[in-house]
């Protein structure tokens, strides 16, 4: 068995938005240029550092199937799927807003959703211990009819429903760290009790009406833990260790998906959370643990968001060289800067304290 198996594509790099500036269409006093923050440098760039450091040489590195129209009807209308395929074999457009796609797009949505689907399956049949998935375009925002955030396909509830068809599984847990709330999958699995969705999110960010602790979901089976601007490694750690970790071992899910941006990156254009590489391993870290005390080691990544192509391929870097137990590092070259930059103790201690009350909310409390 793999330890780790990584599944990337390079066509899911070959997605396009248009021609956009940010966020924002060009056209009128909005100048040419720049294009969406979802690029595919972040992602290439990544799959270039674990080249070069030669983590990718411990790696179990492959492509998989593309998602197919009976996979993706689990989760997606049939209207929706119908009209995102004709609008991509035409000449592309948008199905949403902000979320353009180029001819082809439909196809490259599917491969992203496939490769998500693989490394899952990879973890439940025991052809790996633990599996990455570089999912381009990411999917956690995706709504069953209605494409969000640059999210095209909703790739970890498609691979959480492929796993249920094939008889692999069906009690499942969804950790998000992504810095926006993952208010797709939320949506997708807020009346399945089986399946716990946790979102630890910038307060607000994105979008800006969803993420609210006080949406429980069946059986209690979806915690947000929305977090101020600036919070920074401490805090996320703890509440990993207050909320999310108690929250894994009550739910004794046989396989742990995380929704893996890394747009809580200090540096990140989109986010202002004041991670590092560092902080990214160390949350790793307690994930890898609490997949081998509750399923058999059994993990998954699946690429989400994250938008410095500096900083990206650092955090993902850090990410794999836990999951493959490797001796390879990549030194983060910001981490001195980050760390000069963590909030003061009175902030941290306003945190824990805020964080306390959302552990006795969510009876997460030890």
């Amino acid at each position: 068995m793999s330890r780790t198996a990584f599944f990337h594509d390079e066509r899911t790099l070959w997605h396009g938005g248009g021609d956009y500036v940010l966020t924002i269409p060009a056209g009128g006093l909005v100048q040419p240029g720049g294009g969406l923050p979802e690029n595919p440098e972040t992602k290439r760039r990544l799959v270039n550092l674990l080249a070069v450091t030669g983590l990718s040489a411990e790696l179990s590195v492959s492509s998989a199937a593309p998602a197919t129209a009976e996979d993706l009807l689990r989760v997606h209308t049939s209207d929706y799927l119908t009209r995102f395929k004709a609008l991509s074999d035409a000449q592309g457009g948008e199905l949403g807003p902000r979320v353009p796609f180029l001819r082809g797009g439909y196809d490259i949505a599917a491969l992203s959703a496939g490769l998500s689907m693989a490394a899952l399956e990879s973890v439940l049949a025991g052809r790996a211990r633990n599996a990455y998935a570089l999912s381009r375009p990411p999917g956690h925002h995706c709504l069953p009819d209605l494409p969000n955030g640059f999210c095209l396909l909703a790739n970890i509830a498609v691979a959480i429903h492929a796993a249920r068809a094939k008889g692999l599984g069906r009690r499942f847990a969804v950790v998000d760290w992504d810095v926006h709330h993952g208010n797709g999958t939320e949506a997708i699995f807020i009346d399945d009790p089986e399946v716990l969705t946790v979102s630890v999110h910038q307060d607000r960010n994105y979008p800006l009406d969803t993420g609210a602790a006080e949406v429980r979901g069946a059986g209690n089976a979806n915690i947000n833990i929305p977090l101020p601007p600036g919070s920074g490694h401490a805090s996320y750690l703890e509440a990993m260790e207050r909320i999310i970790l108690p929250a894994l071992t009550a739910h004794e899910p046989e396989a742990i998906i995380v929704a893996c941006g890394y747009d809580a990156s200090a540096v990140d254009p989109l986010g202002r959370m004041l991670l590092g590489a560092g902080s990214f391993a160390a949350m790793t870290d307690l994930l890898l643990a609490a997949a081998d005390r509750l399923c058999a080691g059994r993990l998954v990544m699946a690429h989400e968001g994250g938008y410095s192509e500096l900083h990206v391929p650092f955090c993902g870097h850090a990410v794999l060289a836990r999951m493959a137990d490797s001796t390879i590092a990549a030194d983060d070259p910001l981490a001195a800067t980050i760390r000069a930059r963590q909030p003061d103790a009175r902030w941290v201690n306003h945190l824990s304290a805020y964080l306390s009350e959302l552990a006795q909310y969510f009876g997460t409390s030890r």
